[in-house]
């Protein structure tokens, strides 16, 4: 019978609600699973019920515990909370207490199978016990609503901690993963603290905690014993538990930390709970789904578990867990400091380091890099070196923590060779034997535990664990970077841990990625100046011989191979993590050009560091990723008058916006400063219209000697304007490739002629592609090469030419001092007719040599009238390529013709064609001694046997011919290649 106090609590809440708060309320009701009764009510009468009438349908059709349990589900789903808070509080004190088996909505039958009024009592302590135990380590620090707020924005995405979440027929498995830090445990457990809390979903009856750090060191026992050995006053309800597995929930938090070789979960799988074995087959069984298939995972690992873990779990979840987002960084500084300009300057510093604020997303790191700049600017010292590197940071942190003098070399180096040795081990969590076998006690650790640096957890007292993994991989570096002492005998130690060389390879690298930051942090330790700060705080000295082990090291890495984009980019980091001028030019001296791909603004910085300790370096082939500048890819407010903002109050995407223009300006002025730099390549690029003026800056000045430019598929489109702008009256450049989406409106037709006359253009090459300009510009620019002197290559490119077009370049060609040698004019969508007018420039130029007219439909006709200007002696071209250009059996027989008449041409590109028996005709003029042809490619899908015989009874009357049909489609080299 329902309780009247229940009766009286359910209505008055009830009526508080509005009109479309209590629609919303019956409606999210409704998602829930119902009680039979209630189920069998017709729901338009819940529909037509208020208040007091929905609270009489209710207790007339549904237990207590379903009560209580829907009512809170429903105020917090509604974001009602002080209304969940007074239903929480009054309603869960009319039920007195939540048995621990049936904390949330259960059926009628599960109400008959509950304990007796006894076990129950014992039952309820338990519960109590594990309540107070997950509260007090839900947070390190205080559990108020600002970590409350960054969790409940994660619980969202949980579906069976969302009560609009549509019913499934099969249990959800779900895998909380991310990095370190984040919140992955934190939220786990606070999924187990709102179902002590009576706050979970109401299918979830029984939820059991398995942490794996605790379980990686258990003996064999049953799955019984496995989820019980913590409350042994359950073993007898076992059973009975277990045999409503539909109804629990089994977090299993950190399954990275346990350590089994790779298939080792996968294999000797059993559906016995009652049956020993070892943990990782009884969790292996579980993910599996062979043991209780009908219970409902929840999973917590990092990215390094996850390819493990996909060969188990069925149907599963993924949630990617991002811990502090921007905005919660901001919130945590603001409240760290209390004055706000400390709190934003603490906060943009951290910003300026693309890389440390990435690892801001964990509030450990939040933390150390609060608790380190407060401190400084508390001492008046200026913090905007700190944040330049993460081992600057983690090495003032550490520094700041003890007192110069301290005479704690010992207890570091105990420290740092448990760090090095768990890393190697790929375990982030040490437990009392590890200390142990190390050598180490727990008074060694005590200073580093008192400061937090160290943690011991507060339930498994014999677990250790640092701060945050990335400290963790500066303490290892540091255990590298500290001068080995007399008595030490590193390999008497239980773990092996690899030397320099082996922790910069690459393949231990591809074992364990958590190696590659320690080798940044091993370089920054590397800085002279760092090693003096941490000798005179611990009294400890560093290893002499470090520095040149890691130069040796980086040596061997592009010793015999080029460096690839990826190799590169781990050498500057390395290196601007030193911050050791002296160290860069010693490893970058040997480069001479370098391809990279600059995705953040860390990596610019990286680059501008380095690159200016390059002297030889010749070129430099550059992307810019998408998302590094922001200022043409915004929708950018109309009414903001930017003139008028200051740095806080401009929007977020413009304070970054400066933030990378400041190092991009940086980075340009390697282009100005680095007198044997002769190449730039753009190409692939997401650049602004700010960063593109940067560049053109530098460019245009004296100091800049570049002789070869490409910027090709760049955005935004007003780029080529400002590049051509930048290019009139450069005397050093003689190569310009300009290609992508160019819109050729009046602007930059006028520069681009501007920069075709002027009388400093020293222009030998220039390719134009996909450029789309009306007859009257193409006229235009065709008129001003007839004053250019300097141009011996023209390439127009996959550019809207047409024949009128054409038509027009041809006139030029013909004026007695036009000096034009190539000419490329592939897919320009050129006919016949063009090639009409082109016999003529064949006929009178003197100049003509290589000509392309790849991918152009001239068909059979086309190349007759080529023909006819190849048959004239006056005809001085040596190169033609018609790949691609709708040719037949037909157009062969006027190639032949023209090759049997002794012709100009020694190089013929007839690729992708469908000649089919054309060939033998060819094959004639190919064995005639009056042909000169050296080098006939043709690339083709008609290759057979009989084609292959012909052709090598060519080769033998004709040794000096090479025939190249090696390669057809895709793979089919560049038709501009067959020019060199």
């Amino acid at each position: 019978m329902t309780s009247p106090q229940l009766e009286w609590t359910l209505q008055t809440l009830l009526e508080q609600l509005n009109e479309d708060e209590l629609k919303s309320f019956k409606s999210l009701l409704r998602a829930l699973p119902l009680e039979d009764v209630l189920q069998k009510t017709p729901w338009s009468e819940v529909e037509e019920a208020d208040g007091k009438k929905l609270a009489e349908i209710l207790i007339n059709t549904s237990s207590e515990n379903w009560i209580r349990s829907a009512t809170v589900t429903v105020l917090e789903e509604m974001n009602l909370m002080e209304l969940c808070k007074m239903a929480k509080s009054e309603m869960l004190e009319a039920g007195q207490v939540q048995e621990i088996d049936n904390p949330q909505l259960g059926d009628a039958e599960d109400d008959s199978e509950l304990a007796k009024p006894g076990e129950k009592e014992g039952r309820r302590n338990s519960m109590q016990k594990q309540s107070l135990v997950w509260k007090n380590t839900f947070w390190q620090g205080d559990t108020d609503s600002f970590h409350d707020d960054v969790i409940r924005r994660n619980q969202r995405f949980i579906p069976f901690l969302n009560a609009r979440t549509p019913g499934k027929l099969t249990p959800y498995t779900v895998v909380l993963h991310g990095p370190a830090g984040v919140g992955k445990t934190t939220l786990a457990k606070k999924c187990m603290l709102d179902w002590s809390d009576c706050n979970l979903s109401p299918t979830v009856r029984y939820a059991f905690y398995l942490s794996c750090k605790e379980l990686s060191r258990m003996r064999p026992c049953s799955f019984a014993e496995l989820i019980s050995k913590d409350w042994p006053e359950l073993q007898d309800d076992i059973p009975s538990i277990l045999a409503q597995a539909q109804r629990i929930l089994f977090v299993v938090d950190g399954l990275d930390e346990l350590k089994v070789p790779p298939g080792a979960l996968i294999q000797d799988i059993c559906g016995d709970w009652k049956q020993q074995k070892p943990v990782p087959v009884l969790l292996g069984s579980l993910l599996k789904r062979k043991m209780l298939p009908k219970a409902t995972l929840l999973v917590t690992t990092r990215p390094r578990a996850l390819r493990d873990l996909q060969l188990l779990v069925q149907q599963p979840i993924y949630i990617r867990v991002e811990g502090f987002l921007e905005e919660d960084r901001r919130a945590y500084f603001l409240r760290h400091f209390g004055e706000e300009d400390q709190a934003m300057r603490a906060f943009e510093l951290m910003r300026s380091n693309a890389a440390l604020f990435q690892l801001g997303s964990a509030p450990a790191v939040c933390w150390i890099v609060c608790t380190t700049l407060k401190l400084q600017m508390e001492n008046g010292e200026d913090p905007a070196p700190t944040c330049l590197t993460s081992t600057e940071l983690f090495l003032r942190f550490l520094c700041s923590q003890f007192p110069q003098g301290a005479q704690l070399r010992g207890a570091l180096r105990a420290l740092s060779l448990l760090a090095a040795q768990s890393l190697w081990a790929q375990m982030s969590v040490l437990h009392r034997e590890d200390l142990e076998s190390a050598g180490v006690q727990e008074s060694d650790l005590r200073p580093f535990l008192d400061r937090d640096i160290l943690h011991q957890d507060r339930v498994s007292k014999s677990c250790y664990s640092f701060i945050h993994l990335s400290f963790q991989q500066f303490l290892t570096a540091l255990f590298y970077a500290l001068e080995k002492e007399e008595e030490e005998d590193r390999d008497g130690h239980a773990w092996d841990i690899g030397d320099v060389q082996k922790l910069l390879s690459e393949e231990e690298r591809l074992k364990n990625p958590d190696l590659i930051q320690v080798g940044h942090f091993l370089f920054g330790l590397a800085n002279e100046k760092r090693v003096k700060e941490l000798e005179a705080t611990f009294g400890c000295r560093m290893s002499p011989e470090i520095k040149q082990e890691l130069l040796r090291c980086k040596a061997n890495l592009h010793a015999n191979k080029p460096l690839s984009m990826t190799d590169l980019k781990e050498v500057l980091c390395c290196l601007y993590e030193s911050q050791e001028e002296e160290l860069a030019k010693v490893v970058v001296a040997p480069l001479k050009k370098i391809s990279i791909k600059l995705a953040n603004t860390s990596e610019i910085m990286h680059c501008s560091f380095s690159l200016k300790q390059c002297p030889d370096l010749e070129k430099v082939s550059l992307q810019v990723a998408k998302g590094v500048f922001l200022e043409n890819y915004v929708d950018i407010e109309p009414d903001i008058e930017f003139e008028r903002c200051t740095y806080v109050t401009l929007p977020s995407w413009a304070q970054q916006d400066l933030r990378s223009l400041r190092l991009w300006t940086d980075f340009c002025s390697l282009f100005s400063s680095n007198s044997n730099l002769k190449f730039l390549e753009v190409k692939q690029s997401f650049l602004s219209d700010s960063s593109v003026r940067i560049l053109c800056d530098h460019i245009t000045r004296s100091t800049c000697h570049l002789q070869k430019v490409e910027i090709k598929n760049v955005t935004p489109d007003t780029a080529y304007r400002d590049f051509c702008l930048a290019f009139i009256g450069k005397k050093t450049l003689t190569h310009l490739t300009l290609e992508g989406h160019i819109e050729w409106e009046r602007t930059m037709l006028l520069l681009l002629c501007d920069l075709v006359r002027n009388h400093k253009c020293n222009l030998q090459y220039l390719r134009l592609g996909g450029h789309c300009a009306t007859s009257e510009q193409w006229a235009d620019f065709s008129y001003v090469l007839k004053a250019n002197q300097s141009l011996r290559h023209l390439h127009l490119s996959a550019s809207v030419l047409l024949d009128e077009g054409a038509k027009l370049l041809y006139k030029t060609m013909t004026h007695p001092k036009h000096f034009l040698q190539m000419l490329s004019l592939e897919n320009c969508r050129l006919t016949e007719a063009s090639c009409k007018d082109l016999a003529a420039v064949l006929v009178v130029s003197q100049q003509l040599t290589h000509l392309c007219l790849a991918k152009n439909p001239i068909g059979d006709t086309g190349v007759k009238f080529l023909c006819e200007g190849l048959s004239y002696p006056e005809c001085k071209l040596q190169a033609l390529v018609l790949q691609q250009c709708s040719i037949t059996k037909r157009g062969c027989r006027y190639l032949s013709e023209a090759l049997q008449e002794a012709c100009s041409l020694t190089n013929l590109d007839l690729s992708l064609n469908q000649i089919a028996r054309g060939l033998w005709i060819l094959c004639q003029a190919l064995e005639n001694p009056n042909c000169n042809l050296k080098h006939l490619r043709l690339k083709t899908y008609e290759t057979n046997l009989e084609i292959k015989k012909l052709l090598e009874e060519v080769k033998e009357k004709n040794p000096k011919l090479t025939i190249d049909c090696s390669a057809s489609g895709a793979t089919a080299p560049a038709c501009c290649d067959f020019f060199c």
